[in-house]
């Protein structure tokens, strides 16, 4: 993958292809960056830069066999590490090598996906996927052989969030002295769910979300929309290639979750009082909860920028407002329901549920104990 394949983010291509060309490569980097701004992209490039011996940010003048294997991502010296979990193929103990055609796949069809996309993919969106120790250990066991060419190995560790404790505390040393000329590069969303341990001992980029010209330029490029359809995916991504992607072939999960939410805020407005809709808000419950767990999660997250946008229309905030409904909703006509006096506790439940069904609570009861809770919320007044 080449940095000129990455879109947007040029001070950091800049930062890190002047840092190799100079020799100052850190043993450790952490990239951060929300969804879809191109963290593990860019952490690919810059493996090929480093190991392909490229000089400049098209990536070529380098040795032409190496840069050949980048293109299906097979190169020797370039190792990987994700979140897994058992699959009906890997029934006990899996790593990130026993689902590296899956990966490819990924890497080949949407670099910029999220975890949501890799979980469907493997086809485990009911479970908790997770870096644990057996992967530990084969990061131990890869890193300590020799480099196929004789140069940089990398290892790559995406969403490196997920990596448990175990893990964690097993990679400590190594990522704090690894082996000659082996470099980490963590990438992950949340920064501050990872160790301090591991964190203290990476030098830390961090990505912002994608400038909307950016995002409008590549859809006109990739997908060849016209500049109006682009302009107007590209404002409703806020900032994130993948959701654009998303967006183009309307295969965007938000379009399955705005119904959900749209059912789920009229139930809870009727609920006061009606004990039908109260009927209502059970059944959407049990819906949800027959969903995966980490649908679940990514939509009580969509939950929380939709809140979230109608605080900033109800504030007059205007140009800060990305989300367009695509149904009968009026975002402005929810939008003071949405205040001072009551986003901090919706918010804080929704987080709340969000933990609980990541610790494998029953989600029927989480989901139920959240909806009562919102009626009592949206109807409280604004100050």
């Amino acid at each position: 993958m080449l940095f000129s394949e990455i879109l947007g983010q040029s001070h950091i291509k800049n930062h890190l292809t002047k840092s190799a060309d100079f020799g100052r490569v850190p043993h450790a980097q952490l990239f951060v960056g929300p969804e879809g701004s191109g963290t593990l992209p860019m952490a690919i490039a810059y493996a090929q830069y480093l190991l392909c011996q490229n000089t400049n940010a098209e990536n070529d003048n380098g040795v032409a066999a190496c840069n050949l294997k980048f293109k299906n991502f097979s190169h020797p010296d370039l190792h990987f590490a994700f979140p897994v979990a058992t699959t009906d193929k890997i029934k006990k103990h899996p790593v990130s090598s026993h689902f590296l055609t899956e990966w490819r796949e990924l890497l080949t069809k949407q670099p910029y996906g999220n975890l949501f996309d890799w979980y469907r993919l493997l086809g485990i969106d009911n479970k908790q996927g997770q870096i644990g120790v057996d992967e530990a250990q084969e990061i131990v066991k890869s890193l300590s052989l020799k480099s196929y060419e004789g140069g940089y190995k990398v290892m790559l560790i995406w969403m490196a969030e997920k990596m448990n404790t175990a893990a964690a505390n097993k990679l400590l040393k190594l990522i704090e002295e690894p082996p000659n000329k082996t470099i980490f590069i963590l990438v992950t969303e949340d920064e501050e769910q990872i160790i301090n341990t591991i964190r203290s001992r990476c030098q830390v980029l961090h990505f912002p979300p994608l400038a909307e010209d950016v995002i409008k330029e590549a859809l006109i490029r990739n997908y060849q929309l016209s500049e109006t359809d682009a302009i107007k995916i590209s404002h409703q991504s806020n900032g994130n290639y993948n959701k654009a992607c998303d967006l183009v072939y309307s295969d965007s999960e938000d379009t399955q979750f705005e119904e959900w939410f749209i059912f789920w805020i009229r139930a809870a407005f009727k609920a006061k009082g009606n004990k039908s809709a109260i009927h209502d808000l059970m059944s959407w419950s049990e819906t949800l909860a027959k969903t995966g767990r980490e649908t679940q999660k990514q939509f009580l997250n969509f939950c929380i920028d939709f809140f979230r946008q109608a605080l900033l229309l109800n504030y007059k905030a205007d140009e800060l407002v990305f989300m367009e409904p695509k149904s009968s909703f009026k975002l402005e006509k929810f939008a003071p329901f949405i205040h001072g006096n009551n986003i901090m506790e919706i918010s804080e439940e929704l987080q709340n549920a969000i933990y609980h069904i990541e610790r494998n609570g029953n989600s029927k009861i989480v989901l139920t104990d959240l909806s009562i809770k919102l009626t009592r919320l949206l109807h409280k007044k604004a100050d």
